[in-house]
């Protein structure tokens, strides 16, 4: 069984660049706070689906109370000079037995280098060995990179319109072309 609490990979993307998927900690919260507010407003409003010029005092109680069961937060990060940088976070929240909500955020000087791919990917791996047979995410039409991301991930994608929002469902349970 896999210790998402513990969760620590180390990768190199397209660029070059090592960096750490990791678990996020209680501890993180003025690391993700530093790389919100470095992120352009596009970048928020693609993410929360309008202006966002703080994270809330909730949204850091729930990134301190991450239990890895119902919610599991995964941050990507890089050391610059002695410090950490975090540059890309993904969450998934049980919405149902077997269903999760995934959302991703990447800071924009390292958009098309494959980060949110590899975080839906160790999201995945993760939710699949805690049950979860599928995922959901809500996508504007206009955020074609993420909905790039979805759709070339490997696991089978169904989508839908409505209220300006495309739905999405991705299938993780593997079919027997995929075992």
């Amino acid at each position: 069984m896999i210790d998402a609490r513990n969760y620590l990979v180390h990768e190199t993307l397209r660029n070059g660049l090592a960096v750490c998927i990791r678990a996020v900690r209680p501890e993180d919260a003025d690391l993700l706070v530093e790389a919100f507010h470095k992120l352009d407003p596009e970048s928020i409003y693609l993410r929360f689906f309008g202006p966002k010029k703080e994270i809330s005092a909730a949204d850091l109680k729930s990134l301190r109370e991450a239990d890895f069961d119902t919610r599991v937060i995964l941050i990507c990060t890089l050391i610059e000079g002695d410090r950490e940088i975090a540059i890309a976070s993904a969450t998934y929240v049980r919405c149902g037995n077997a269903v999760a909500e995934v959302a991703f955020l990447v800071e924009e000087d390292y958009h098309r280098l494959g980060i949110a791919r590899r975080l839906l990917t160790h999201l995945g791996k993760i939710a699949t060995d805690a049950g979860i047979h599928s995922f959901i995410a809500e996508v504007l039409p206009h955020n074609t990179a993420m909905l790039g991301v979805f759709g070339r991930c490997g696991w089978p994608m169904t989508t839908r319109s409505a209220d300006g929002v495309i739905h999405i469902s991705l299938d993780l349970t593997p079919s027997e072309q995929q075992q």
